[in-house]
C-alpha cells in the first residue's frame, strides 16, 4: 500500500514573495486597528473632563509617542495603497461612454477622493480654529 502524500508545510510563507508580501500588507491592518483604539481613547478621555483631555494630549507629545504615530501612519499608508491597488478587481465592472473605465483610472479616482476629502478635513480645522 502506497503512502499518502503529505504536503510539506514548514516555511510556506516564507518560499514564496507573493506571500510574504500579502501577509505584510495584511498585518498593516492592525494599524489601523490600533490608531483607531488611541482615537477612541481620545474620545473616553474628552468625556471625561479636562484633566485627563489634557493627560491624554500630553501623552501624545511624548517622543515614544510621536514614533508610534510615524510607523502607524507609514503603515497605513501601505495599507490605503494596497486597498486602492485592489479597487480594480474587487469593483464590478464600470463602463462609461460604452467603455470599461481602466484599472489605473478607478485607482487613481480612489487616490483623487482621498486628497480631496483631506484636504477638506484640514481646512476645516484650521477654520475652527
Amino acid at each position: 500500500m502506497n503512502k499518502p502524500y503529505i504536503r510539506p508545510m514548514a516555511g510556506w510563507l516564507q518560499r514564496h514573495p507573493f506571500f510574504v508580501r500579502y501577509m505584510a500588507r495584511e498585518l498593516t491592518a492592525f494599524a489601523v486597528g490600533a490608531y483607531a483604539v488611541i482615537l477612541c481613547v481620545g474620545v473616553l478621555r474628552l468625556a471625561q473632563g479636562e484633566a485627563a483631555w489634557n493627560g491624554w494630549l500630553a501623552a501624545l507629545r511624548s517622543p515614544l509617542s510621536i514614533v508610534l504615530h510615524v510607523v502607524l501612519l507609514f503603515a497605513m499608508a501601505v495599507h490605503a495603497k494596497s486597498w486602492f491597488e485592489i479597487m480594480p478587481k474587487t469593483m464590478s465592472m464600470i463602463h462609461v461612454g460604452g467603455k470599461r473605465l481602466a484599472a489605473e483610472t478607478i485607482t487613481r479616482a480612489g487616490w483623487a477622493a482621498t486628497l480631496i476629502a483631506s484636504l477638506v478635513l484640514i481646512a476645516l480645522v484650521w477654520g475652527w480654529r
